[in-house]
């Protein structure tokens, strides 16, 4: 088994890539939009990729709500934004908790159903003032308390759900004033400013995964982003933060990383990843794709060691679904957080 997460190219999965799966036995399998029609069609695509690997592999999706969300309206429901929840929980915490519990519980019963059971979600960057928007209403907040107690209870109703959560984007993405899929943000802000950022991240560190930042922390290491910096992953996450979960690169075919797909690969293991994502997120063509993917494949180790372990506890997340009745959930979450329209 390799210690990467490809995606499909399209709403089926192709002879070359059905070959790849077979071949490098990917860990992971990430659902992008352009994979998600209906649900006959996911479902049909997922047995597909089984098939492929021949287990069971865990298939991710990003579905935060929101602006991120794989799954699109009208097929599946529309989700509130990370701040929905947080203005709610700046009028009622309590509430604010309720409703952010209630909402990834749904969401982890959408996923489940179509056997997706792992989410790239909750968002635990707090943006600042003059930032970019690439985070913006993504966000819990901007206080680390409030970020991290909403974050842990969207964890909690995910995992009730058989569905593991991945926190994003340690060590913390709301400083950046670029978007990372185009270029390599630089954040200035000093030692101090950035604990703050931290601290967000340390308060749900036993989460089962997390996924870096293509960002550079002048403050520690300049100009290297963090998924290939030993200094953010071993000094920062994994010791000041307290991460010991499963590390995922965030998608290795961002532009914030220099260098081929090889060399990304290499300098984030190298520099303590566990895990490779390849999204081929601006990528439309299947052959480019593929080719991406299989060079992503290639590179990436077999998943051994503390990597191993890491992934077989996210795995594990799958098998325990807590009993739950969707329709007066349903009817309560849309009291906490009326659906658009509903005041109109």
């Amino acid at each position: 088994m390799k210690a990467c997460i490809l995606s499909v190219s399209g709403p089926e999965l192709t002879p070359g890539e059905a070959a790849l799966f077979a071949a490098e036995d990917p860990w992971g399998v990430i659902l992008m939009g352009r994979s998600c029609v209906s649900r006959m069609q996911v479902r049909k695509l997922i047995a597909d990729i089984w098939n492929a690997t021949g287990r069971e592999t865990l298939i991710f999706i990003d579905q935060e709500g929101g602006r991120v969300a794989r799954l699109k309206a009208p097929e599946w429901p529309l989700f509130p934004r990370g701040a929905d929840y947080a203005a709610l929980y700046e009028r009622d915490k309590a509430l604010g908790r309720e409703a952010t519990w209630l909402g990834h519980r749904l969401i982890a019963s959408e996923l489940a159903a179509l056997s997706i059971h792992a989410d790239c979600s909750p968002v635990v960057d707090l943006p600042v003032p003059g930032a970019h928007d690439v985070i913006g209403d993504r966000a819990f907040g901007t206080e680390p308390e409030q970020a991290a107690d909403l974050a842990r209870a969207a964890l909690e109703g995910l995992t009730a759900g058989g569905v593991a959560g991945v926190i994003k984007h340690i060590p913390g993405h709301g400083r950046s004033v670029a978007d990372s899929h185009l270029e390599l943000p630089r954040v200035t802000a000093g030692q101090n400013e950035l604990a703050k950022d931290f601290d967000a991240f340390a308060r749900v560190a036993d989460a089962p995964m997390a996924m870096t930042a293509h960002i550079a922390y002048e403050a520690y290491d300049p100009g290297r982003a963090a998924t290939v910096s030993k200094v953010m992953i071993q000094q920062i996450i994994r010791d000041r933060i307290g991460f010991d979960g499963l590390l995922m690169t965030d998608d290795l075919g961002m532009k914030a990383l220099g260098g081929s797909l090889t060399e990304r690969a290499d300098a984030s293991i190298v520099a303590g990843c566990d895990v490779l994502l390849h999204c081929s997120g601006f990528l439309k063509d299947a052959g480019a794709i593929l080719a991406e993917m299989t060079e992503v494949a290639q590179a990436a180790p077999h998943l051994s060691g503390k990597a191993a372990s890491r992934a077989a506890a996210a795995d594990a997340i799958a098998k325990k679904v807590q009993p739950f009745e969707p329709a007066p959930a349903w009817a309560r979450f849309h009291e906490l957080i009326p659906p658009p329209g509903a005041m109109a």
